[in-house]
């Protein structure tokens, strides 16, 4: 993150992929805001897309009520605010998801606890 100071701001960053058990990744469900902000975990490079959506969302959004109900075939994808289709069969790190990125997805016709947003 950019820092802007009045005066010389130096220090060594705290959060760098090293001190981490695998790079950071930040996931959001656009429109669902019962959980209240996007989820920060480690997630291996080597993990393939479709592992992420199977096996860690799951665990991350499955309390939800809609979740069940996500057809996955639908759901649009934004890495860093840009719209791209994950190849689920290809890495994080072979879709150019690094430390600290960020990627939301939204499922069309679905909106929250009837359409509330939550």
């Amino acid at each position: 993150m950019a820092v802007r100071s009045v005066a010389p701001y130096k220090f060594a960053a705290k959060d760098t992929v090293d001190k981490f058990p695998a790079p950071l990744l930040y996931i959001g469900w656009e429109d669902h805001k019962m959980l209240c902000s996007p989820f920060c975990a480690p997630m291996p490079p080597t993990m393939k897309f479709g592992e992420l959506v199977q096996g860690a969302l799951p665990g991350m959004y499955g309390a939800h009520p809609d979740f069940a109900k996500i057809d996955w075939n639908r759901a649009e994808w934004f890495m860093s605010g840009e719209p791209f289709t994950p190849d689920m069969d290809k890495t994080l790190a072979e879709h150019g998801i690094g430390h600290k990125s960020v990627i939301r997805f939204r499922t069309p016709g679905l909106t929250g606890l009837r359409g509330s947003r939550f």
